[in-house]
């Protein structure tokens, strides 16, 4: 059974920094994309940033800049280094991780359960 477990969220002041981190585990045999998602209430979804295997990444607008997404292949662990932080960015950020396991060899996504991210000014 395939895990993601985030990590890092919180309370920052504008301007601020934080870390977030995704670590998936259980039987994978490949990842196809990792990347962040957020959602703030009322709204949808929107992407955030996501790197693939081969270590392209694709921004959100509204972050180049000031956000940066990294990968441990070692550790099937995703990072978002958040900068210069908005009270815009506050919403709560889920891990999204494309992959196949030993069991289930077709790519499957799989999301995290959410963590807040808060951004006073």
């Amino acid at each position: 059974q395939v895990h993601l477990v985030e990590s890092g969220g919180g309370l920052v002041q504008a301007g601020g920094s934080l870390r977030l981190s995704c670590a998936a585990s259980g039987g994978i045999r490949s990842i196809t994309v990792m990347g962040w998602y957020r959602q703030t209430p009322g709204k949808q979804r929107e992407l955030v940033a996501i790197i693939r295997s081969g270590g392209n990444t694709i921004y959100a607008d509204s972050v180049k800049g000031r956000f940066t997404i990294s990968r441990d292949y070692a550790q099937n662990t995703v990072y978002l280094q958040m900068n210069s932080l908005k009270p815009e960015d506050t919403a709560v950020y889920y891990c999204n991780v494309d992959l196949s396991t030993f069991t289930i060899i077709t790519t499957t996504r799989y999301w995290g359960q959410g963590i807040q991210v808060t951004v006073s000014s």
